[in-house]
């Protein structure tokens, strides 16, 4: 692999690190139409653009995901009761999602990853945040909640935060114990989904040599170590910069990629 990619990979692990340290934002939504990107000039095949680029995302998800769960765990911020009873949807409804993720052609995984992107991001312009109005559900109820975070994320590739946090705080979760739980449910969705991709493009032809399955290993290997250790930088800066207003232009480059992506797939 020609040196211009790996440190292409480099530079996208230290900025999904940074980005989520500032932001408290996954790195799915950054990472897949990216890796799109990269992999449309690498010559992958386009019919594996888009699951190679949202397996390799789920892959490099575990390393920051465990680092987020054990900061948090120290903190005691994670509810580990809510995390018992959700788990078991999570892992079903991820794992599950990637065999049908394998079955959608990669112009409809675009289309689905986009318009998901643009409500998240309209919803961060819109700063939306549903109200405290009841109890969480019992566990066979959570867990139902569970399978369905699980499939969405291992559709678009991310931690599940995006979902698990409003709907905790919805049920009268205090924040920062519904962003400590929703990062310990975050580790389960990345091991999932990276293992469902795995298998899903075990014997597939056409893909890269050094990728396994569906997870492309030196994008991983790369990316993995370098969103570690920029993400303490981000969170440090979280304390000087304008949060609120990076955040709003953040919605905006999360559109841009997102269409950029669409673009990628619909031309190659």
């Amino acid at each position: 692999m020609d040196i211009i990619w790996w440190l292409a990979y480099v530079a996208l692990g230290g900025f999904v690190g940074l980005m989520a340290g500032l932001l408290g934002i996954g790195g799915g939504g950054i990472m897949v139409p990216i890796l799109t990107s990269l992999f449309v000039l690498q010559g992958v095949p386009h019919e594996h653009l888009a699951h190679l680029a949202l397996g390799t995302a789920m892959a490099a998800i575990i390393p920051a995901s465990t680092a987020s769960l054990l900061s948090h765990h120290r903190h005691g911020a994670v509810r580990w009761d809510i995390v018992r009873f959700i788990t078991p949807g999570i892992l079903v409804g991820t794992f599950l999602a990637t065999f049908i993720a394998a079955l959608i052609p990669t112009r409809g995984l675009a289309i689905f990853f986009a318009c998901f992107m643009v409500l998240m991001s309209l919803q961060m312009l819109a700063n939306i945040k549903p109200k405290p109005s009841r109890g969480l559900p019992g566990p066979v109820g959570v867990s139902g909640v569970g399978l369905g975070i699980g499939g969405i994320s291992a559709l678009v590739a991310i931690g599940g935060g995006s979902l698990t946090v409003p709907f905790l705080t919805w049920c009268n979760v205090k924040l920062p114990r519904a962003i400590g739980t929703s990062a310990a449910v975050g580790l389960p969705i990345a091991i999932a989904g990276a293992l469902g991709y795995i298998i899903n493009g075990w014997s597939t032809a056409g893909l890269p040599s050094a990728a396994l399955g569906y997870v492309y290993v030196p994008a991983f290997l790369l990316m993995a170590p370098f969103s570690i250790l920029t993400a303490p930088i981000g969170a440090k800066l979280a304390h000087k910069l304008p949060v609120a207003l990076l955040k709003r232009v953040f919605a905006f480059m999360l559109m841009g990629l997102a269409l950029q992506m669409v673009y990628a797939v619909f031309t190659a």
